[in-house]
Order: C-alpha cells, then sequence, then structure tokens
C-alpha cells in the first residue's frame, strides 16, 4: 500500500507528461517490466481526435511504428479500444498482423500487457507494460495484475488531467441554463420551432440563445455546437 501512495502522490505532483512518464516507468519496473506506453485519444475534434503517445520504448522502433501505420492495425490498440479487460500479448493476439509481432520481438518487446480507460465519446486511454525477458504467466498475474490495473487507472488519470487540460476547448465562458436547454432538446433532434413551441419562447429567442452558446463553445453552427457540448459534458 506505502508503494501505492508513493505512486499516487508522485503522480499527482508531475508538472510535465515527461516527468509523469518517468514516475510511471519507475512503477512498471517495480512490477518486472522495461518498458511502458500510454497513448490517449482525445474525443475532440470528432473527425480527428487528437492523439499522444508516449513511452520509453527505443527511439527507432516508435518510428517505425507511426511510419508502417500500426497504430490502426495493432491488435492490441484495437482491443482495447473496446474493451477494458487487460490483454497479454501472444501469437493469438497477432495472429491478424504477423510482420508487427515479428518486428516488436526484434525491437526487444516480446512479453507485454495492455489495459485501457475508456470514458465513451471515443476518448481513453491506454497503458502497456512490455519486457524482453521472461513470459507473463498465470502466477504472476495472479500476484501482480490487480496492481497493474491500478497503475493504469494512476496513469490515465495523471495523463488525462495534464494533456487534456491543454486540448479540450473550455467556454469562453459558462452557458446559462437556458442555453444548455435549448441545446438539450437541439441533440434530441428537435427543430427551432419545435424548441421554441417546447419552452414557450418566440423562434428569435431561441435563435438568440442558440447563438450565445455557439459562440461561447467556439463552433461554427448549431449542429456543431450540439455536438461540442455533448462531448465536453455540458448537455447532462
Amino acid at each position: 500500500m506505502q508503494w501505492m501512495g508513493d505512486l499516487l502522490s508522485a503522480v499527482y505532483d508531475a508538472h510535465d507528461s515527461q516527468t509523469l512518464l518517468d514516475e510511471v516507468q519507475a512503477a512498471a519496473r517495480h512490477l518486472g517490466f522495461d518498458y511502458c506506453a500510454y497513448g490517449l485519444r482525445a474525443p475532440l475534434p470528432v473527425t480527428r481526435p487528437r492523439i499522444v503517445m508516449l513511452s520509453n520504448y527505443q527511439r527507432s522502433w516508435c518510428e517505425h511504428y507511426h511510419a508502417s501505420g500500426y497504430l490502426l492495425r495493432d491488435p492490441t490498440v484495437l482491443h482495447c479500444q473496446r474493451s477494458m479487460e487487460p490483454v497479454v500479448w501472444g501469437d493469438e493476439v497477432f495472429a491478424g498482423a504477423p510482420q508487427l509481432w515479428d518486428e516488436a520481438r526484434h525491437a526487444g518487446l516480446n512479453h507485454g500487457w495492455a489495459q485501457s480507460c475508456l470514458e465513451g465519446r471515443n476518448g481513453g486511454g491506454m497503458l502497456t507494460l512490455a519486457r524482453s525477458a521472461e513470459a507473463i504467466g498465470e502466477s504472476e498475474l495472479r500476484a501482480h495484475e490487480p496492481r497493474m490495473r491500478w497503475l493504469v487507472n494512476v496513469a490515465h488519470q495523471g495523463f488525462s488531467r495534464m494533456l487534456t487540460d491543454t486540448w479540450q476547448p473550455k467556454p469562453k465562458a459558462p452557458l446559462s441554463e437556458r442555453e444548455r436547454e435549448v441545446l438539450r432538446w437541439a441533440a434530441d433532434g428537435k427543430t427551432l420551432n419545435e424548441v421554441a413551441d417546447i419552452l414557450t419562447l418566440s423562434i428569435e429567442t431561441v435563435k438568440f440563445h442558440t447563438r450565445n452558446a455557439a459562440l461561447k463553445l467556439g463552433a461554427a453552427n448549431r449542429t456543431a455546437a450540439v455536438a461540442r457540448a455533448a462531448l465536453m459534458g455540458m448537455l447532462g
């Protein structure tokens, strides 16, 4: 428990992503892994979500992985995009990507374990722990997987807090309750006229609140304002 408490303090005291990665790497070593990698997918912008990848892998491998477009085909990434159950690397997992698997092992990434933290709206993070020697066996998982899972969640909270603070668009001013209300009805597919009838407002008043909300959100139109507000969790 002392290890967990120390790591938690270190993660939340970190002021930059490299310092945070160093702390996660130290925790990975404590758990018996040489390497760690964290990836974050932000929910915005919708058409091309922002993705960041941080690791202590060899630079040559990172560059090759990126140049080969492996992120879109990596079976562990595909698994973690749809499930928060951990995945252990192996021939079966990489059956559909044999070249990636061969090249990863050539780079010294022979054994690995990964788990994601999904947040809905296509956002979330993924932590991978890897090493060159010694397969990950059942006895090791029984002994250490609870702490590995805990590390995933702590790392995700730390990285997402640090990285999305600089990415995520923030309203120029708080939305008023009426502005949120007109956007909620719009999110349900109601037209301007229908929203006006539901709220017993004039259509010009509904347009006024919609325009104000769009301006605050930095959105180009009503549809974009609704999508951005929903993705930012402002319509609940």
